[in-house]
């Protein structure tokens, strides 16, 4: 993630973004977790999962939206947090 490190981001548990067949997901990073609600929209060139998530920044009641996407094989996004910081990200399947 570009606004924070490694440190931050495990800080908790090892930081998660996961899909979910039924286009719900979830996520955590630092102190920053929420359930997505998740859409995939297909296109001529990838196909992208568009979302918004509900839970908790910094144990403050925290809200947003973002998406990724699949580019060789690793995950690349972009996640914000409503009235908040913004952040691109990429993550590998474990």
């Amino acid at each position: 993630m570009e606004q924070w490190d490694r440190d931050y981001i495990d800080l908790v548990v090892p930081g998660y973004i996961e899909f979910e067949k039924d286009n719900l997901g979830s996520f955590q990073f630092g102190t920053v977790q929420g359930g997505l609600d998740c859409r995939l929209e297909t296109g001529a060139e990838c196909e992208r999962v568009e979302f918004s998530w509900e839970g908790v920044n910094d144990n403050d009641p925290g809200s947003g939206r973002g998406w990724a996407e699949l580019r060789d094989g690793q995950l690349y996004g972009r996640l914000y947090i409503h009235c908040g910081d913004d952040s691109w990200f990429k993550a590998r399947r474990v």
